[in-house]
C-alpha cells in the first residue's frame, strides 16, 4: 500500500484522504489502485455507509494527475506507461460515477485535472472559499479527460466548451453556480460537516444545514457571452466569434484561446460533442482513452509540459501552430477505435 493516499473509518465514513502535500496531491497509479482495492472492499463493508474523499496537509484538493509520469512516459517508452496510468486513473472515475453508496468530495482547495476526476462523481461536492477549479489540459496539449467530455458536454450554457477550451479557473461560488459544486460552505465548517456525516447524519441534510450563501459568482456576468461566442461546433468559428466582439472580456478569451494546442483545442470541442451521443459513462471513459492513449504521444504532449512546467518559458511551438493545420483526418485518428485488446474496459 502507499501512504501517498491514507484510508480511515470514522462512524459510518469510510476517509479517502490524498496524501502528497508537495504535489498538491497529485494522483500516480499507485494512489489510483490502492483508491480502486479500499473502494472496492467499502462496497462489501455494511457498517461504511458513506465515503468522503478529502485531502489531508497542505494545500488541497488535488490539482491533477502525474504529468511528470506521463511526459517520460512519452519521451522513452512510447507511452505505455501512460497509458497504463490513463487506463487505471480511468477505472477509478467509473467505480466513482457507478459506487452504489453516497461520496462527498470535499473541493476545498484546487481541484484540476484528476481531481475533477475524483470529485465530480461523487453525489455531493463541496466547494468553499479555497476552491480553484479548472481543466486546464489544453495548455499541455491534452485534453479534459477524466470524464470531462461527460460533465462538461452537459453544462448549461456552453459553459463546459468554454472552460475545455480556454482552462478558466472557477472559484468555489462559480463551481455552484455552473453545477460542478452542490453545496457551498466555508471551510471552517468542514470537520464539523465530516463528523456529523460520520456520526450517521444524512449527508444532503448536513451540507444543506451548513451551507452558506456563496459570494455573487463573477462568471454570471459573462453568460451571455459565453452563451454566444461559445455556441460553434469548430474552432476557427469561436475564434472569429470571439475576434468580432471588441469587448474587453472577449479580446481577453480570444488572447487566451491563441496559446492553447491547436489540436488539443479540436479534439476537446469534438469530445465533448461525441460525448453528448454516448449513452453511458463507460463509453465515455472509452472514447477519452483512446484519445488520451494517442495524444500522449504526439509533439503538443511533451511540448507542453515542457513549456509550462519543465522550462517554464510559458512558449511552447505547437504543431500543428494554426488552427487550420489540424484536419478531420487527423482528429479522426485520434478518435478512431484500438484493437479489441487494447480497448478500455471498466473493473
Amino acid at each position: 500500500m502507499t501512504d501517498e493516499v491514507l484510508f480511515r473509518r470514522e462512524g459510518v465514513a469510510g476517509i479517502v484522504s490524498l496524501n502528497r502535500p508537495k504535489a498538491i496531491h497529485a494522483l500516480t497509479l499507485d494512489m489510483c489502485e490502492a483508491m480502486i482495492a479500499q473502494l472496492a472492499a467499502w462496497v462489501d463493508d455494511d457498517a461504511v455507509k458513506v465515503v468522503l474523499i478529502e485531502h489531508a496537509e497542505g494545500r488541497g484538493f488535488c490539482s491533477g494527475g502525474d504529468i511528470n509520469l506521463l511526459r517520460q512516459s512519452a519521451l522513452t517508452d512510447g507511452g505505455a506507461a501512460g497509458r497504463r496510468f490513463f487506463h487505471e486513473e480511468y477505472r477509478l472515475n467509473h467505480q466513482l460515477f457507478t459506487y452504489p453508496k453516497p461520496i462527498v468530495a470535499f473541493m476545498d482547495g484546487i481541484t484540476m485535472g484528476g481531481g475533477v476526476g475524483i470529485s465530480q462523481p461523487a453525489r455531493f461536492r463541496v466547494a468553499t472559499e479555497n476552491t480553484r477549479y479548472a481543466m486546464p489540459e489544453t495548455g499541455i496539449g491534452l485534453f479534459p479527460d477524466v470524464g470531462g467530455g461527460w460533465y462538461l458536454s452537459r453544462l448549461d450554457g456552453r459553459v463546459g466548451r468554454f472552460l475545455a477550451l480556454t482552462g478558466a479557473r472557477f472559484d468555489g461560488a462559480e463551481c455552484l453556480w455552473a453545477g460542478l459544486a452542490t453545496h457551498y460552505l466555508p471551510s471552517e465548517a468542514l470537520a464539523e460537516a465530516k463528523s456529523r456525516i460520520a456520526a450517521g447524519h444524512e449527508a444532503g441534510g448536513v451540507l444543506a444545514a451548513l451551507a452558506t450563501k456563496a459570494p455573487e459568482p463573477r462568471i454570471a456576468a459573462q453568460a451571455g457571452a459565453i452563451r454566444r461566442h461559445f455556441a460553434f461546433d469548430t474552432l476557427e468559428q469561436v475564434l472569429a466569434s470571439l475576434e468580432s466582439d471588441d469587448g474587453e472580456w472577449a479580446a481577453k478569451e480570444l488572447a487566451t484561446l491563441r496559446t492553447k494546442s491547436p489540436q488539443a483545442c479540436k479534439v476537446s470541442l469534438r469530445q465533448l460533442e461525441e460525448s453528448l451521443a454516448l449513452e453511458t459513462f463507460a463509453q465515455n471513459m472509452a472514447m477519452e482513452y483512446r484519445i488520451g492513449s494517442r495524444v500522449l504521444v504526439l509533439p503538443d504532449f511533451a511540448e507542453g509540459v515542457r513549456a509550462v512546467i519543465v522550462d517554464k518559458d510559458q512558449n511552447p511551438k505547437w504543431s500543428p501552430a494554426a488552427p487550420e493545420g489540424v484536419t478531420e483526418d487527423m482528429l479522426d485518428a485520434i478518435f478512431a477505435p484500438l484493437s479489441p485488446e487494447e480497448e478500455w474496459k471498466p473493473l
